[in-house]
């Protein structure tokens, strides 16, 4: 018989056993952070606020003021106000004096009156322009008038051209006229064939290197023409001939008809070729 488990009986223990017990523990989690010597300022209360006085800000200092460096005194606005004003003058005398002495006129600063000065520019604005006027209106006839000159030469020119030309293709018709080239003509008067017109295109061509050739250069060209081309000087055209056929017969015809082998002529043919080939003999039997 097995003996009984004998339980004791023990408190039971907490998830979490508290580090510290008795008063150190005590002390460590309910400390308020003070000191213990009670020398820590009392902390004021909202009513002390309240009672106290408020503190101003410290005013900043305000700007220096500038010192002329010349006369050593402070540079207010009314003096900086004459200054500028006696630059401005300065500044403006010696405009007027330059612009005066560039006109031949003298300047003095103590008896200068700008109206008189203005009207003295206007009127020498208006006497140039008037000057520059005339100048401009005798440039502009001369100009016409040269305009007129070139256009005269250049319908001068083109007249001496067409002159020329017109010459030139009456030499060149003479010489082709002289030569046979001539136009033929129906009953109703239309060209059937232009022989001059084709002869004059050929004859241009031939002399396009020289355009001006006299009338011995002329003449060569034409009758060069005439033996390369005589159709167009009236020489009859050549009958056109056809090659022979292969077979020796008539262009266009056809091949003569051989006449037919006989028997004779079989066994003659034969019996030459036997002996061209040395295989049969006169006297053979």
């Amino acid at each position: 018989m097995r003996r009984p488990t004998q339980h004791t009986r023990r408190p039971a223990a907490p998830g979490w056993t508290h580090p510290y017990t008795g008063l150190p523990g005590i002390a460590v989690f309910y400390n308020d952070g003070g000191h213990g010597d009670g020398n820590q300022p009392p902390v004021p209360s909202p009513a002390d606020l309240a009672n106290r006085a408020p503190q101003t800000p410290a005013t900043p200092p305000g700007p220096q003021p500038v010192i002329d460096k010349e006369t050593g005194v402070a540079m207010t606005q009314d003096r900086f106000n004459r200054i500028m004003t006696r630059q401005y003058e300065k500044s403006r005398n010696a405009a007027y004096r330059e612009m005066a002495e560039s006109l031949g006129l003298t300047f003095d600063p103590e008896t200068f009156d700008l109206e008189a000065f203005k009207a003295t520019l206007k009127e020498g604005h208006e006497a140039r322009q008037q000057v520059l006027t005339d100048e401009q209106r005798r440039t502009e006839e001369l100009n016409k008038v040269q305009q007129a000159v070139q256009a005269e030469k250049a319908k001068a020119e083109q007249e001496r051209a067409a002159i020329q030309a017109e010459r030139r293709a009456l030499a060149r018709e003479q010489a082709l006229t002289r030569l046979g080239a001539l136009d033929q003509v129906d009953e109703q008067g239309n060209v059937t064939a232009p022989n001059l017109q084709d002869a004059l295109a050929m004859l241009e061509r031939d002399l396009r290197d020289t355009p001006d050739a006299d009338a011995t250069a002329l003449t060569t060209a034409a009758e060069a023409l005439k033996k390369r081309r005589p159709e167009l000087f009236g020489a009859p055209t050549a009958p056109q001939t056809l090659p022979p056929a292969p077979s020796g017969g008539p262009a266009g015809g056809n091949a003569p008809r051989q006449p037919a082998s006989t028997k004779d002529a079989l066994q003659k043919a034969a019996r030459k070729r036997a002996e061209a080939m040395g295989l049969r003999h006169d006297n053979a039997a």
